[in-house]
């Protein structure tokens, strides 16, 4: 019988206290945090970290740099960043894709294992790969339409040259067109949501694609829109909690990771200076790469941090998917083995009776 939302929780966490503490495992720790960055999992209970920037700063910095680099080295450097930018999203969206699948072997069967799942997962995670380059591609399309042709349409009737005039139209046309475009994002999260949490469990037990993974979903979505509904909202609630717990252990171990790191970014800064350094192609090229390792650093402890709900988020929704799906059913909740009948014991043949 299908669980509610509400039901699915306390199987899920049963499931992570199991996993990470029973017992806990250092290693598998680790690969749970890889595992968990990558597949972009962070976004259910990770933290929004905001470096306050600082303007003046930038501007010297811009106005110290730009005037030492010929401006081919410079239009160089901007095409190799670009391209390496290109390259660096397709190849993370394509390694995050098999990794979704790992993370949910890792949750299924309690054990975490890259090399093996990779080997076994790569062919899935392409279809969910070719999926998600359609899903993003096609998401901010939809919405520049969604916005282009009504503005198009406002600008060939004249409304903006005499918007006085057109006041009431250009009221009531953008309050329909933010309710729209708000509806057309709400409808792309919960694509985004529902395929890694309900197509791709169907993807890695049945082989199948994305959309055949969706066909199936659909009926469940329609004759279940209250229970879907509050499987959302439960999600969002405990998303925001794990947020912050996260966010605040998070801050508070970046803070005492900085302090170190900033002090060798100083020493580094000063000892440059004293050497008579200028910002130019290389000491930039310096800075970004070691600015990339910084952050990689940041980003995976946050991971370390958010193991936990890594697991936990995908545990939630295979519970509740579970009890829908028999093939995952059948994973989650196996048949006890069958009890092994000891065969009766050999009697010693009776004594004949001589007549």
């Amino acid at each position: 019988m299908p669980i509610s939302a509400i039901d699915a929780i306390s199987p899920a966490f049963q499931h992570t206290k199991q996993q990470l503490f029973q017992p806990f495992r250092v290693g598998q720790w680790a690969k749970l945090a890889l595992v968990g960055f990558l597949a972009g999992e962070l976004t259910s209970g990770g933290c929004n970290l905001r470096v306050p920037s600082n303007a003046s700063g930038t501007q010297r910095f811009v106005a110290l740099a730009l005037p030492n680099m010929d401006p081919k080295l410079l239009a160089g450097l901007i095409v190799f960043l670009i391209v390496f930018g290109a390259v660096f999203f397709f190849l993370f969206l394509y390694v995050g894709s098999v990794m979704r699948f790992i993370l949910f072997d890792a949750v299924v069967d309690k054990n975490c294992q890259i090399r093996r799942g990779w080997s076994r997962r790569y062919q899935p995670g392409l279809r969910y790969f070719l999926f998600q380059l359609l899903f993003y591609i096609g998401g901010p399309i939809g919405m520049a339409l969604l916005i282009g042709i009504p503005a198009l349409f406002a600008l060939l009737l004249g409304w903006f040259n005499q918007p006085k005039q057109h006041m009431v139209a250009l009221i009531l046309g953008g309050m329909v067109l933010f309710l729209l475009f708000f509806s057309f994002l709400i409808a792309w999260l919960l694509v985004h949501v529902f395929t890694k949490d309900f197509v791709v469990p169907q993807m890695a037990l049945e082989n199948i694609s994305a959309f055949e993974g969706w066909r199936r979903l659909l009926p469940q979505l329609r004759s279940e829109t209250g229970s879907y509904a509050g499987y959302i909202a439960m999600k969002i609630v405990m998303t925001l909690g794990v947020a912050v717990i996260v966010g605040i252990i998070a801050v508070i171990v970046i803070l005492l990771l900085l302090i170190p790191v900033g002090g060798l970014g100083a020493i580094a800064v000063l000892g440059g200076k004293a050497a008579g350094l200028q910002w130019n192609l290389y000491t930039i090229t310096v800075a970004v790469v070691a600015g990339v390792i910084l952050l990689a650093l940041i980003l995976y402890t946050i991971a370390l941090i958010s193991v936990p709900a890594i697991v936990f988020f995908p545990a939630y929704s295979i519970y509740f998917l579970a009890s829908r799906y028999p093939a995952l059913d059948a994973l989650v909740h196996p048949a006890p083995p069958p009890t092994a009948v000891s065969p009766a014991p050999l009697l010693p043949p009776e004594p004949e009776v001589s007549g």
